[in-house]
């Protein structure tokens, strides 16, 4: 489950840019880029991970208001959601992969 959040300041000491695409996770290291696919519709965003969270039991994501609207979930709140970290060679990153654990 994935829920999408507004403004403030990131754990990671970014300043949440409404139009960004970024997410919070518990445990994926800062900049790392996941995929993130709603399971309801099938449509798919890349994340950049600038926060921690979500802290609310049985979500693993908190996406950004902008992430939330390419996944077309602003009026339900939440969705159902997949999180893959795309391989490097897959085309779908615009930087390199940062190295660590995916600790999903």
């Amino acid at each position: 489950m994935a829920s999408f959040y507004g403004g403030g300041k990131t754990a990671s000491g970014e300043a949440t840019n409404f139009s960004g695409l970024t997410a919070a996770h518990r445990s994926l290291p800062f900049g790392t880029h996941v995929r993130v696919t709603n399971k309801g519709n099938g449509r798919t965003v890349i994340v950049r991970i600038t926060d921690r969270g979500p802290y609310r039991r049985g979500r693993i994501i908190d996406v950004s208001h902008a992430a939330a609207v390419e996944l077309d979930m602003i009026d339900s709140g939440t969705a159902m959601v997949s999180v893959v970290r795309p391989q490097p060679t897959s085309g779908l990153f615009p930087h390199p992969v940062p190295d660590g654990p995916v600790g999903f």
